[in-house]
């Protein structure tokens, strides 16, 4: 048996039945898919080794331009993954055609059970020696693999149409300013852009603007030569200049100071710095990638954020929806930081409780992603048995309006008319907004003011 993972694509669940019980003898986990629009998630969420793929979807139509079209969103993601098209239509002209769009074989409806295994195994052996060959080859450069996901995408509208934005601007050298709450996946997203960007095999270097002191801010960016300070007891490249010929991630970028941002704004425009310590000018090539959970038009307007500086980084500028308006996709985190943490913890038997998972889905997550990851660990940890239920879930609860004979303050007012209008719209908070009337960022104000 093999021991890799092998995805199946097709509408037909007869199709897939069969697959699925002819394969699951090959290869050690089989996983199925009736839908296409599927791929994109599994295939940013699990370790899929070989694609069997239909070519044709929808009723009536058997031209093999469906297939052609999820092939290449394949490739788009993991442009080395195997995938063997399989039609109940098919004739040479359809075959060469996949073939040639990066198929790794053709096969037809029906099948011969013997010549699909083959077939399949050949792909996969070829796969397996290709990423032997390039892990090896990987030790002994030192690069990356560029093909690996950093982020979980998952499916909603507001994601994917961020996720096509990035796949266009990831390949050029435009700066990027990332937006979104605390713990929305700002660096992941600054990840996944390096990745699919030509300057992927050199790492990406980080570094958060918001932790830097004002005198150590220059040595940090900049570099120093031996002897320029105290304690600079030998000479050090700067950020700038180690990441030269890759990119640069600035975390936090809008908690930097006024007087830091002017001498940013400088090296950012010259594109060169010069050490502290030394006279010698140094060209740099950097790729500028920045991320804040700060209003900074705002912050402009207020004088606390030059106007030049957002210009200079906001080439791009990506904003990543907060968990509660992503809809569904929470089930996809949830099910991929449950089967982390209970392989983590040697718990392989764990699973959620059906009301877990509406506790779960009904709570507003003010921290997201790193929130909500944090407490499926701790259910994880602390859960008694095999059933992770509602209780060993340790989030606090959304508030609930009281009945009372005394008169609510207009702030008790206030806070029960958003509760229930982001009740009403699903945890929606554009439509919340619109439904009371409000911009959505003077929503986000009050709901932080609200916060427990």
């Amino acid at each position: 048996m093999e021991t890799g993972t092998i995805l199946i694509v097709d509408d037909n669940k007869s199709v897939l039945a069969s697959l699925e019980l002819l394969l699951e003898n090959e290869f050690s986990t089989v996983r199925t898919a009736a839908n296409p629009n599927q791929i994109t998630t599994l295939l940013t969420t699990t370790s899929i080794d070989i694609v069997i793929l239909d070519m044709n979807f929808s009723a009536g139509i058997n031209n093999g331009n469906e297939g052609l079209y999820w092939l290449k969103r394949i490739h788009e993601i993991r442009p080395t993954l195997p995938v063997v098209m399989l039609t109940a239509y098919g004739d040479v002209e359809l075959a060469v055609k996949a073939l040639k769009n990066g198929a790794t074989d053709f096969l037809l409806k029906p099948w011969d059970n013997r010549t699909l295994v083959l077939k399949i195994k050949e792909a996969y052996n070829h796969k397996s020696n290709r990423k032997s060959s390039s892990k090896s080859k990987s030790q002994t450069t030192g690069s990356v693999n560029p093909n690996k996901p950093e982020m979980l995408i998952g499916h909603s509208p507001a994601m994917l149409q961020l996720i096509k934005v990035v796949n266009k601007v990831a390949k050029t050298d435009a700066n990027i300013l990332i937006t979104g709450e605390n713990g929305t996946g700002k660096e992941m997203l600054a990840r996944e852009i390096h990745r699919l960007s030509p300057r992927n095999p050199r790492p990406m270097l980080s570094i958060d603007m918001g932790a830097i002191s004002e005198s150590l801010f220059e040595s940090e960016l900049f570099g120093h030569e031996r002897g320029a300070f105290t304690d600079a007891y030998e000479s050090r490249p700067g950020k700038f200049e180690a990441a030269s010929g890759s990119s640069l991630f600035m975390d936090e970028i809008g908690n930097l100071p006024l007087a830091l941002q002017a001498k940013l704004l400088t090296v950012l425009q010259n594109r060169n710095i010069t050490r502290i310590g030394s006279n010698k000018v140094v060209p740099v090539d950097i790729r500028l990638i920045s991320a804040t959970n700060k209003d900074i038009p705002e912050m402009v307007k207020q004088g606390l954020f030059r106007e030049d500086l957002f210009y200079r980084i906001n080439t791009i500028h990506l904003e990543i929806p907060p968990l509660r308006e992503r809809g569904d996709d929470i089930l996809l985190f949830i099910e991929t930081f449950l089967h982390r943490f209970a392989s983590k913890y040697q718990r392989p038997e764990m699973r959620m409780h059906e009301q877990t998972i509406e506790k779960l889905r009904s709570y507003h997550w003010p921290g997201n992603i790193r929130e909500l990851q944090h407490a499926i660990e701790k259910a994880v940890i602390l859960c008694e048995g095999n059933v992770i239920r509602p209780k060993d879930i340790l989030v606090k609860q959304t508030w609930k309006p009281q009945t009372t004979s005394t008169v609510p303050n207009l702030e008790e007012v206030e806070r029960q008319a958003i509760e229930t209008a982001i009740l009403q719209n699903n945890g929606n908070l554009t439509a919340t907004a619109e439904q009371l009337g409000i911009s959505r960022q003077t929503l986000y104000n009050k709901l932080k003011r609200f916060k427990p």
